[in-house]
């Protein structure tokens, strides 16, 4: 509106100077011609109406013709932003109802503005529904609080990914993958996009995945505990035979029998507690105390393939990880037999394994003096059915990869042809819980 009375203002000013000079010039020449001759003056004073007029047309014209042009080109302009902004907004549109995840637009007070379809699907709740729906009712306590860490994140600026557990319905849960994007106009943030999708099911196959790599290492580990129960067991037979032939107690052989009961107690109950299925749980769990249990299973594969296995805990204080212990000791077993198995029977094998505080992480090295391997064969460690083995079917060591991702945690490998692998696992310490005591 403005600029239309600027314009109109423009033209009108102009109009008015023109005239105002006319006038003037007019008047000026009408007395010069007067004076000379009378019937100039007369024809002068006839036509200098029209000339004014034409003279001042074509002035007002090329004004108006400029600006005009000015006027048109910037609508074009406005008219060719505008198309953009509305392929802009169908690109927008494509990407938020067409996504194959669960997206929704929240406002900074967390309130659901809009959802795509696969939203409502996700959550089984409609868009009017999810309106009224607070998100308390999809968490628990606990797993509030830490989105809404996230969310306070998101509000800052940072974007966020993160994986939570949601409640629907008849307590069904759903595991999902989430993503939360700031909405930034103006360099302000008014609001954020949730994109979310169900990773259930896959959650679900690399659970079969890990139990089925668990059920191997344990029909692998069978034999050589086997082989190591047998030697306790030949001793008690032997004691208890002795004990039959001459029908007496010598109390030197009980404590040694009991001592190799213990053994095979110790032994067996540690591949019970291997092979049991257990509900996935991380809590804070001492890795020391999760390494020397591995310990007791590796030591019989490691005395059937005539290989020591030396352990040397460098902290000076306890070392406790967010861990599920099951998952953690199968990692480090099959590590550690990985290790036993690199080394030829020709060579003396020798396994070392350290603990120690790398700053905010813990760190477990498992060495050896096997035959190692090339570079380009190392970039490739950890992919499934990637194996340096010749039966081997890769999965061992991605599973290790994956279970390491969720402790989130790293593992690096290290190798010289004949001269042995290291490999070095690191994961972030936890505060010592005070509900533990040594």
């Amino acid at each position: 509106m403005k600029q239309a009375k600027d314009i109109a203002l423009r033209i009108s000013v102009t109009y008015v100077l023109l005239g105002a000079l006319w006038i003037v010039f007019s008047d000026y020449a009408s007395m010069i011609i007067a004076h000379e001759k009378l019937s100039m003056y007369i024809y002068f004073q006839r036509y200098k109406g029209w000339l004014f007029t034409f003279v001042t047309g074509i002035i007002i014209f090329f004004l108006i013709y400029r600006r005009t042009n000015e006027l048109i080109l910037s609508n074009d302009k406005l008219s060719n932003k505008e198309k953009q902004l509305q392929i802009r907004n169908q690109h927008y549109h494509s990407l938020f109802e067409q996504n194959p995840d669960a997206v929704l637009e929240l406002s900074l007070d967390g309130h659901v503005i809009s959802v795509n379809a696969e939203a409502e699907g996700l959550l089984e709740f409609t868009h009017e529904e999810l309106k009224e729906v607070k998100f308390s009712k999809f968490l628990d306590e606990e797993e509030m609080k830490r989105v809404t860490d996230y969310f306070f994140a998101t509000f800052k600026g940072f974007a966020s990914t993160f994986e939570t557990m949601i409640r629907i319905g008849d307590n069904k849960g759903k595991i999902l993958r989430c993503s939360l994007v700031p909405i930034i106009i103006n360099r302000e943030v008014t609001g954020m996009f949730a994109i979310a999708r169900d990773i259930t099911s896959n959650r679900e196959n690399e659970e079969m995945v890990v139990a089925s790599e668990k059920l191997s290492v344990i029909g692998q580990l069978a034999a050589a505990v086997a082989h190591e129960i047998r030697n306790p067991l030949t001793s008690l037979k032997g004691f208890i035979q002795l004990m039959q032939t001459t029908n007496t107690i010598n109390h030197d052989h009980l404590d040694i029998m009991l001592s190799e009961v213990d053994r095979i107690d110790l032994i067996s109950g540690e591949m019970l507690i291997l092979g049991k299925q257990q509900e996935t749980h991380f809590r804070p769990e001492r890795l020391d105390d999760i390494l020397q249990q591995v310990l007791v299973l590796m030591e019989a594969q490691a005395n059937l393939d005539n290989v020591s296995i030396t352990y040397e805990n460098l902290s000076e204080k306890l070392l406790y990880v967010s861990a599920e212990s099951n998952q953690l000791k199968q990692v480090f077993i099959n590590i550690i037999k990985n290790a036993v198995e690199a080394i030829p029977p020709s060579r003396d094998g020798k396994v070392s394994i350290t603990l120690e505080e790398q700053g905010t992480n813990a760190q477990v090295v498992v060495k050896d003096n096997g035959v190692g391997m090339e570079p380009e064969r190392i970039e490739h460690l950890g992919e499934p059915f990637y194996s340096t083995k010749e039966k081997g079917t890769g999965l061992g060591l991605a599973v290790c990869k994956k279970i390491i991702q969720r402790h989130k945690g790293q593992i690096h490998f290290q190798s010289d042809i004949e001269k042995g692998t290291a490999v070095e696992i690191s994961l972030p310490i936890e505060e010592e819980p005070s509900a533990f005591t040594d």
